[in-house]
């Protein structure tokens, strides 16, 4: 959620076999809806035959844009493909509504919205944070919350492939079903363990 293309700088796949185009997030209009949002986003997509690649929201994302235009494949990465992989706590926000009460404007101070989300711990991570979180406007973020937490999917496509580590702090792995699970795998792990997706996402993009 508000991360930059920049999460995908290590990913290397052979240029003979493929080309990249990375999405950027832009700032959702007033009460527009997640699908309303993945509608406006196609329109960024010139291409046929494509495969989409998703990672936390991002995954939810390409979801949405899977149902307005057709893609090949779904791969998502550390992110849910239906309502019931949600972790507990964000479906009580859902029900409570508590997602309204995050103080999202401290997006503008990333030392101080990290430090109230994880406490003095987290100073250590903060280039990291400053690095890849490209979107700072508190609309979106507020707009992203609420879109993510309130998300509903019972069912999801049979073309999708879902890869997703074990040691995954947002949405942990004991509610996921049916994915590539990977050893050590954190919520970042499209940067830190970016040589697995190297060696692996060739193939699963290829496979029928």
């Amino acid at each position: 959620m508000a991360a930059s293309p920049k999460i995908f700088e290590y990913i290397k796949l052979p240029d003979n076999q493929f080309e990249v185009h990375l999405l950027e997030w832009f700032i959702p209009l007033k009460n527009e809806t997640i699908s309303a949002y993945a509608l406006r986003m196609t329109s960024e997509i010139k291409h046929d035959n494509i495969v989409l690649l998703g990672v936390s929201f991002g995954g939810v994302l390409v979801q949405e844009i899977s149902k307005h235009i057709t893609v090949r494949k779904l791969i998502i990465v550390s992110s849910v493909k239906s309502t019931n992989e949600l972790p507990k706590k964000m479906l009580l926000a859902k029900t409570t509504m508590a997602y309204k009460l995050l103080p999202t404007q401290l997006m503008g101070n990333i030392e101080l919205l990290a430090k109230y989300a994880f406490g003095s711990e987290v100073t250590k991570r903060l280039e990291l944070y400053k690095k890849y979180l490209s979107v700072n406007d508190s609309s979106y973020l507020s707009w992203a919350i609420k879109e993510m937490v309130c998300w509903h999917q019972e069912t999801y496509q049979p073309n999708l492939v879902h890869i997703h580590g074990d040691n995954d702090a947002v949405f942990p792995i004991k509610y996921i079903s049916n994915c590539i699970t990977i050893k050590g795998g954190t919520h970042i792990m499209i940067i830190n363990k970016y040589k697995w997706f190297n060696e692996n996402l060739p193939s699963i993009i290829l496979e029928n």
